[in-house]
């Protein structure tokens, strides 16, 4: 495992983080406790969740994921050791201010998120997404205060289009305070229009980390997904409506044929294509096996040639379709 720098931030990360959506939700607690056992002996050191994390499915609720994990933290008494990263934003209880990003709702949600992972720090906090309702000054004035008092170390921006990220650097700018330093957006090779056109500018002009999530789609790059093959997941009716499209079913080809070259599985070339991104950081990668987990770090093995990366980015360039439109 290399370890790399996070943009403008004196951290290092492995090359992959280690995401949470699926702990308390498609996994439980001790299959989670064994996924994340075996993310550190392969050399991840960051791990990803957030507030909301665990709601989905029978019996979920906001929350589980972080539980989960801070349990873990607990039994191993690894904090020191790695790298934790956590959200807020969502709605958490049926209270009005219960969601947001006003200085109410970060310290309630800070104070929740550190209890249930049994921290007295987040490494990384993410806004989850933008909140048209509080004033940008405000959420950076608190996030400010609560970095000098050590109960975060660095923020980030996750879900944000570059215009909130923008105008949350100049206000943190013109105010002399704490800025995002990490970004968190979707990016795949059937979702590359918005982040490589709006926010790759953003990142290298002002030296942003990236953790960028669904290198695989959601799964629909692993090839599972078919026009008439659906797997049985929760997840299926999203997946058709953001992938099914047919150029994504043309880029599965290439991927597919680049596979079998290789002798390696579709979503090993899908994530070493993230990673060969030079704006991106690192990854989040998810699991609901250790088999899946071994998998999907054994991309980082895999070397793409020049010719690969040409094949595999002319078969999802949506810059092509922005020509033919024109």
């Amino acid at each position: 495992m290399k370890y790399v720098k996070l943009g403008n931030t004196g951290i290092k990360i492995s090359q992959v983080v280690l995401g949470s959506t699926n702990m308390g939700w498609r996994i439980d607690e001790k299959q989670s406790h064994k996924m994340m056992d075996k993310a550190v002996e392969l050399g991840i050191n960051a791990f990803d969740t957030a507030n909301i994390y665990g709601k989905w499915g029978e019996g979920g609720y906001p929350g589980r994921s972080e539980e989960i994990i801070g349990n873990w933290i607990k039994e191993r008494g690894n904090r020191e050791d790695i790298v934790l990263a956590t959200k807020l934003y969502g709605e958490m209880s049926e209270n009005v201010n219960d969601r947001g990003l006003s200085r109410k709702h970060i310290h309630k949600a800070l104070k929740g998120s550190m209890k249930r992972l049994q921290t007295d720090w987040v490494d990384i906090y993410f806004t989850h997404t933008f909140d048209a309702e509080t004033p940008v000054e405000e959420t950076m004035r608190t996030f400010t205060a609560l970095i000098e008092q050590g109960k975060i170390h660095y923020a980030g921006a996750s879900n944000h289009p570059a215009w909130r990220i923008m105008e949350a650097l100049w206000v943190s700018d013109k105010y002399g305070l704490e800025r995002y330093e990490v970004l968190q957006p979707v990016y795949n090779m059937a979702k590359r229009h918005t982040y490589e056109q709006d926010i790759v500018p953003l990142v290298e002009k002002y030296q942003l980390g990236v953790t960028s999530y669904s290198p695989l789609g959601t799964g629909f790059l692993t090839g599972r997904y078919g026009k008439e093959k659906l797997p049985e997941t929760p997840r299926v009716e999203g997946v058709k409506r953001s992938y099914f499209k047919d150029r994504n079913f043309e880029t599965l080809k290439t991927i597919k044929k680049i596979a079998k070259e290789k002798e390696v599985t579709m979503a090993q070339i899908a994530i070493s294509w993230v990673v060969h991104q030079e704006s991106i950081t690192a990854p989040i990668i998810g699991a609901n096996t250790i088999e899946q987990l071994e998998e999907n770090v054994g991309a980082l093995d895999i070397k793409l040639t020049k010719n690969d990366l040409k094949k595999l980015d002319e078969a999802s360039d949506w810059k092509i379709l922005d020509e033919l439109s024109r």
